[in-house]
């Protein structure tokens, strides 16, 4: 047989690589075709997953519909629930940035750059937290892991970076839920494992339920086992709340007044003109001083000014110290002042609360010890205020005081906390465990008037009081000022930018909570069960897999 000639092998060579090429192109649609259903069940899922986490962000105040939580955690877990954990990263991550960008709206008096950027860098954390949740799934016990995540999240989001941002945690979205008297036993973080293992619980009937579908459901029998023991470990996690006993038998009281003088305005330029804001609650104190020579009021052992109530500093400002004092000996009782004073050094200042007395003027003082990083100090100034402008408007930083707010005032010994530092839960036990027999919490909330932040951190005052048994005062410049009892009631409470003056018989406690003695143990110890679960999905997991390369 004569070979073929080198046209007849030019001529053949095309078919062959047209043959080989047919498969291939067939091949592509039907990839494309994968791609396709890919994309589609996972931004089926990604939705799923933004809706829950929008259904979170409602069960926080101003809304307070806080049964969506434990709806939102189950979502999660449902979404996550044998995904790899690639997959759950990002599930979480689409569950997490809507959250914190409805929840955390009330920035935009900043503007919506500081909305998205910290809501991008929050929803981190919980992007690690789906993953976890995902590689977890497998493993037995599965939704007891999933709660101690949930605690290994918030502790990691609570310290980091910057000191942390604890907006957001599941306890402070059940104030008023019955989970809340568990935090008389381990404080925040037993609420949010005890939101969480509830949530985890429901989705993990959910799944029992699904399997049920394969055959009829028969009560009694094994099928419908996992159902029952689901659900009924559910609701007996709803319901421990209930049993736990709140101390609120008070050991003495005191007569307080907090005046709640007002601002020219809301927003970034709440100050106004000089003065304006110190002169409000100064008017406002001597009306209260004629209220009471003249009977109309009960004298009070002492009075609360809020945070900034005198926006220039009182021993720099002749007429802001004289200001003071005449309201302060009108009265006839000592006044807790807010101010900013001047720091140790030309570039700082110090946000204070300082104890001024009729007779003998300003006296002991606290100072806030965590300033908020780009709202009272700049991290990495010098970089960053070259490409970030309007970083200029904090001219100088913050001075972060060194212990904790426990101050005699007058007859009572309270414990001074600033604004924002009412979400952090070391800087309210140590100034419990110093011998504050009540919480006063100074803020200003001008900034964010009537966006919802006032009632988000009005709910963290409520749960502090029943973390520590301890009467708590929320005393602010332009609303909301409120007294909340030990119990976590709001007893009065005033409206946003109005002049006011609330006057109440506070209860004094030396006695402490559970979670006053065992502190931040309950939260490290789940945070690491969680975070062992991990480790021990991994190792399975790879075990696993060595077995299945054996067998093949």
């Amino acid at each position: 047989m004569r070979p073929r000639s080198d046209a007849a092998t030019a001529t053949a060579a095309p078919t062959a690589t047209t043959d080989e090429a047919r498969p291939a192109a067939a091949a592509a649609p039907g990839r494309l075709a994968r791609v396709r259903r890919s994309v589609r069940r996972h931004a089926r899922r990604s939705a799923i997953a933004a809706v829950c986490g929008l259904g979170l962000a409602a069960a926080f105040p101003p809304y307070g519909l806080w049964p969506l939580s434990i709806a939102a955690v189950a979502g999660l877990a449902l979404l996550t629930r044998g995904r790899t954990g690639r997959q759950g990263a990002w599930l979480g991550f689409a569950f997490g940035l809507p959250f914190f960008l409805w929840l955390l709206l009330w920035l935009r008096v900043i503007g919506y750059d500081a909305v998205v950027g910290l809501s991008v860098i929050e929803a981190a954390f919980v992007a690690l937290l789906g993953a976890a949740l995902a590689v977890t799934s497998r493993l037995r016990a599965w939704p007891l892991w999933g709660a101690c995540l949930w605690v290994a999240e918030e502790l990691a989001r609570d310290r980091l970076p910057f000191g942390g941002f604890p907006w957001g945690r599941l306890a402070f979205a059940n104030t008023s839920s019955p989970f809340t008297r568990l935090a008389a036993l381990g404080g925040a973080p037993l609420v949010t494992f005890a939101v969480a293992l509830c949530g985890s619980l429901l989705a993990a009937a959910a799944v029992a339920v699904w399997r049920l579908r394969t055959g009829p459901v028969v009560f009694g029998g094994r099928r419908f086992l996992p159902v029952a023991a689901a659900g009924v470990a559910a609701v007996a996690v709803f319901a421990a709340g209930w049993a736990v006993p709140v101390p609120t038998k008070a050991d003495d009281t005191v007569r307080v007044a907090i005046v709640q003088g007002n601002v020219q305005q809301p927003g970034l330029d709440f100050l106004g003109r000089p003065l304006k804001i110190l002169n409000n609650h100064v008017e406002a104190t001597l009306k209260l001083a004629a209220d009471v020579k003249a009977g109309r009021a009960p004298k009070p052992d002492l009075v609360i000014w809020p945070e900034n109530s005198s926006d220039m500093d009182p021993f720099a400002e002749p007429q802001a110290y004289a200001l003071i004092t005449r309201a302060v000996q009108a009265i006839g009782v000592p006044v807790l002042v807010g101010a900013l004073v001047n720091g140790p050094d030309a570039t700082h200042v110090q946000n204070e609360g300082i104890v001024w007395d009729p007779m003998t003027g300003p006296g002991a003082s606290y100072t806030k010890q965590h300033p908020v990083p780009f709202g009272e100090y700049v991290p990495f100034r010098q970089e960053l205020t070259k490409v970030i402008k309007r970083l200029d408007q904090i001219p100088r930083d913050f001075y972060p005081g060194k212990h904790s707010g426990v101050l005699q005032i007058g007859p009572a010994r309270l414990g001074d906390v600033i604004c924002f530092e009412v979400a952090y839960d070391g800087i309210v036990h140590d100034t419990v465990a110093a011998g504050a027999r009540a919480l006063i919490i100074q803020t200003n909330n001008a900034t964010y008037g009537r966006t919802g932040q006032p009632e988000q951190q009005l709910a963290m005052s409520q749960l502090r009081a029943v973390e520590h048994g301890r009467a708590v005062v929320t005393a602010a410049t332009s609303g909301i000022t409120a007294v909340v009892a030990p119990d976590g009631r709001i007893e009065q409470r005033t409206r946003e930018f109005t002049q006011d003056v609330l006057s109440a018989q506070l209860p004094l406690r030396d006695e402490l909570t559970v979670a006053d003695r065992v502190g931040d143990a309950p939260e490290w110890v789940l945070a690491m069960v969680g975070l062992l679960s991990c480790v021990a999905a991994f190792v399975l997991g790879r075990r696993d897999s060595k077995e299945m390369e054996e067998q093949q």
